[in-house]
C-alpha cells in the first residue's frame, strides 16, 4: 500500500528543492522550473478529468508561504467533498465580478452624459438648429445644475421635482418642456440599460397627481421678486453671508443673469481685464452667445472666487464650485440660502424682474437696452446695433449704475439720478 504523504514539505525544502514536482500531500505540489522559479499547484480529479489549479508563486516578492498554501488546499479539498469543482467555481466568480464591474460602470454614467448622447442620436431628426440649441440650453439652465453629474440610474422623483416645481407656476411652458425632455432622456437611458424601473419624470399617473395642470397656471407669469426699493437692505444682508451660494446669488443679481447661467459659469468664459463675461450659446435659453458687461463689484466677486480656483485649471473649472470637486454649485444651495435669510418668498430668478423694474421706474435707460442685458429677444434694429459692438459699453454703464444702487443701504425712488435720454 503506497505511503500517504501529509505535509511532506518544509520551508527549507521549498527554498532549495531542485527542478521538478515535489508533493506535499493531498494534491498540493511545489513546481520548480530549471530557471529556479517556484510555484504552487493543486491537482485534483473532477469526474473523469484530472485538473491542475495554480495557487500562486512560491518564490519572489509575491510568494505564498507554505502554511498559507496548505490552508488554501484544505479549502479546495472541502469544496471537492461538497461536490464543487474549484476551477469551475473560480471561473464563475470571476465572471460574476467582471459582470458586476461592467454593471457598476454602466450605473455610474451621469445624466449629462446620457443627455448629450440622446441629443447626438436624435438631432438629425429635429426640425432646425434652434430646436437643437433649445434642448441643450434648457438642460444647461435647469437640469444640469441639479442632476447633471448624478448617475442617471440614481435620478428619482425628488430630483425631478427640485427642477420642475420652482418654475411650474411661473414658467409653466418652460417647465413642461424641461420635464418632457428629462422624461425622454430617462426613457432613452432605460432602453440603453443605464437604469431600470419607472420613469420618475413621467406626467400621466405621476406628476399629474403632484402638480396642477399647465393650463391652470398659464396666467402666472412672474417669479417672486423683491421690490427694487428694498434692494439695498437685502444686498447688505446678503454680503454679510460668507458662503459660495451668497457670492453666486450676488453675482447673479449684479449681472441680471439666469440662475443656470451663473451656476454653469466656467473660468474660460470670464475676461477680467475686459470686464466681460461671454456665455456660450449652448448655455443660453435662446441658443445664442450672450455678452455680459461686468460692473466693478461683479469683477471683485470673481477675483474673490478665484482663490478657490484649482491651480492646474485650464479654464474648465466652475466659478462657483459645489461641495464636491469638479461639480457646480447646486441650485438648491441658493434656495436654501434664501430660506436661511428668512426670504423663502423670493427666488433667485426673481431678481431679474427687480432689475427690470428698477430700470423702468427710476432710470432713463431705454427698455431695449435692459432687455438685451436680460438676454431677451429684441428688435432687429437694436440687435444690429448690438452686433456692431456699441451697445455693450452703454450696457456697461447701466450695470455699473445698478451695482451702485444695490450697494446703497437704503433704497428709494430718489436714490438714483435718472440717465439723460440722449445717453
Amino acid at each position: 500500500m503506497p505511503k500517504v504523504l501529509i505535509n511532506a514539505l518544509t520551508p527549507p525544502t521549498v527554498k532549495h528543492a531542485k527542478p521538478g514536482r515535489h508533493a506535499d500531500g493531498g494534491g498540493l505540489f511545489l513546481l520548480v522550473k530549471t530557471t529556479g522559479k517556484r510555484s504552487w499547484l493543486f491537482r485534483y480529479k473532477a469526474g473523469d478529468k484530472v485538473r491542475d489549479m495554480g495557487l500562486g508563486a512560491a518564490s519572489g516578492p509575491f510568494a505564498v508561504k507554505l502554511g498559507e498554501v496548505r490552508e488554501k488546499a484544505d479549502e479546495l479539498r472541502k469544496m471537492l467533498r461538497d461536490g464543487i469543482d474549484p476551477l469551475a467555481e473560480r471561473d464563475r466568480l470571476a465572471a460574476e465580478e467582471a459582470a458586476k464591474a461592467i454593471q457598476d460602470a454602466v450605473l455610474a454614467v451621469t445624466f449629462k452624459t446620457v443627455a448629450e448622447s440622446y441629443i447626438e442620436a436624435h438631432k438629425s431628426g429635429w426640425r432646425n438648429a434652434k430646436h437643437r440649441a433649445q434642448w441643450t440650453s434648457t438642460l444647461e439652465a435647469y437640469a444640469y445644475p441639479v442632476i447633471g453629474e448624478l448617475p442617471v440610474s440614481a435620478v428619482g422623483t425628488a430630483h425631478v421635482s427640485a427642477i420642475i416645481e420652482p418654475i411650474w407656476t411661473t414658467k409653466p411652458e418652460t417647465a413642461s418642456r424641461v420635464r418632457g425632455r428629462i422624461e425622454a432622456i430617462l426613457d432613452y437611458a432605460r432602453a440603453r440599460e443605464f437604469r431600470s424601473g419607472e420613469n420618475p419624470a413621467r406626467w400621466r399617473g405621476h406628476f399629474a397627481n403632484m402638480l396642477p395642470a399647465r393650463g391652470k397656471v398659464a396666467r402666472v407669469r412672474h417669479h417672486a421678486a423683491l421690490p427694487w426699493a428694498e434692494m439695498g437692505t437685502f444686498m447688505a444682508e446678503l454680503r454679510s453671508r460668507d458662503a459660495t451660494a451668497a457670492r453666486a446669488l450676488e453675482f447673479g443679481i449684479l449681472t441680471a443673469a439666469r440662475t443656470g447661467e451663473v451656476l454653469g459659469a466656467r473660468w474660460n468664459e470670464m475676461d477680467l481685464d475686459a470686464e466681460l463675461w461671454t456665455v456660450p450659446g449652448e448655455r443660453m435659453k435662446a441658443g445664442r452667445e450672450h455678452r455680459v458687461a461686468l460692473s466693478t463689484t461683479a469683477v471683485r466677486i470673481l477675483k474673490d472666487m478665484a482663490k478657490l480656483r484649482p491651480k492646474d485649471d485650464k479654464g474648465e473649472a466652475y466659478v462657483f464650485p459645489g461641495a464636491r470637486n469638479g461639480r457646480p454649485l447646486s441650485q438648491m444651495a441658493m434656495l436654501m440660502l434664501l430660506r436661511r435669510m428668512d426670504r423663502a418668498d423670493l427666488t433667485a430668478h426673481g431678481f431679474r424682474s427687480t432689475f427690470r423694474d428698477w430700470i423702468a421706474e427710476t432710470t432713463a435707460y431705454p427698455g431695449d437696452l435692459a432687455e438685451m442685458a436680460l438676454a431677451h429677444t429684441v428688435s432687429d434694429k437694436v440687435e444690429a446695433a448690438y452686433r456692431r459692438g456699441d451697445m455693450i459699453e452703454r450696457r456697461r454703464r447701466m450695470m455699473e449704475d445698478w451695482a451702485t444702487f444695490c450697494a446703497r443701504p437704503t433704497a428709494s425712488g430718489d436714490n438714483v439720478k435718472p440717465m439723460r435720454k440722449s445717453a
